[in-house]
């Protein structure tokens, strides 16, 4: 499979402080990839170094091999599409203005409009089922119908990945699994790119083909959740004892992790 993002050596500090210590990992073409840890691990700052929105401090970030600081911050819009966990636009725009938005990585500031910026837009309302919102305000919009507008605007980038940070956040159960499934849907007929970082655990285990699980700002396992979620993650990441089973939901074999209690410490013993 085609390499798509790879970072080696990363290294990330916000101030004098390191978030992200040497890590090294590679994101394959049409992979989704769910990026899990605690809060403070530095999974949604390895996401935003991803999108080239936070520059390392040492190692390097390469897009299909080149280097992204090596290129301008318009020809990677063009390609990696981020969703940020919160980023409220005006609340007077409609959701057509919203996605509009996402054509200006292909526009100079200056060019109209055109009939094909407007078929991209269209599409993109189409398949995020925003049509018949279009001409709404985003002020006038749910939580989970401003989350799929967003992601509209992030297709009309037209990207070959996209980046999402806890794009569940917020929304109730019906609209996270109704999110989740538009995303996995995405993927499956567009051939995205998919990373995505997410706190529950089960969302994460069940729509996530790959499993990076983030710790004190290294990555402490990699790889499909089949292989790599256990109990013993859990505990290593949270500090919680859990009990961790192969389950079927709607046909599909994964994993559930039911958290039981708070672990207990070495020294508690």
């Amino acid at each position: 499979m085609e390499e798509l993002l790879r970072a080696h050596a990363l290294s990330l500090s916000y101030g004098s402080t390191e978030i992200i210590h040497a890590v090294d990992v590679s994101i394959h073409r049409a992979e989704i990839a769910a990026i899990i840890g605690p809060n403070g691990s530095g999974k949604s700052t390895l996401l935003k170094a991803l999108a080239r929105l936070l520059k390392p401090h040492s190692g390097t970030i390469e897009f299909l091999g080149t280097d992204i600081w090596r290129k301008s911050e318009r020809d990677i819009a063009q390609k990696i599409a981020f969703l940020p966990q919160s980023a409220e636009p005006p609340g007077d725009i409609t959701v057509l203005d919203l996605v509009r938005m996402g054509r200006l990585p292909h526009r100079k500031f200056w060019d109209m409009f055109s009939k094909e910026d407007e078929e991209i837009c269209r599409e993109a309302l189409a398949r995020t089922g925003m049509e018949p919102l279009a001409m709404r305000p985003i002020r006038a919009l749910s939580g989970g119908e401003r989350q799929r507008a967003r992601l509209a605007m992030a297709l009309a980038q037209q990207p070959e990945a996209l980046l999402l940070d806890e794009p569940t956040t917020y929304l109730d159960i019906r609209h996270q699994l109704a999110l989740m499934e538009l995303v996995e849907n995405l993927h499956e007929t567009l051939g995205l790119t998919v990373i995505m970082v997410l706190h529950d655990l089960n969302q994460a285990v069940r729509y996530g083909e790959r499993l990076i699980a983030v710790h004190a700002g290294k990555i402490i396992a990699d790889g499909s959740p089949n292989d790599v979620f256990t109990r013993e993650l859990v505990r290593d990441l949270y500090g919680v004892e859990s009990r961790v089973s192969d389950v079927e939901i709607a046909g599909r074999h994964t994993k559930l992790c039911l958290p039981e209690r708070v672990a207990r410490r070495a020294h508690e013993h």
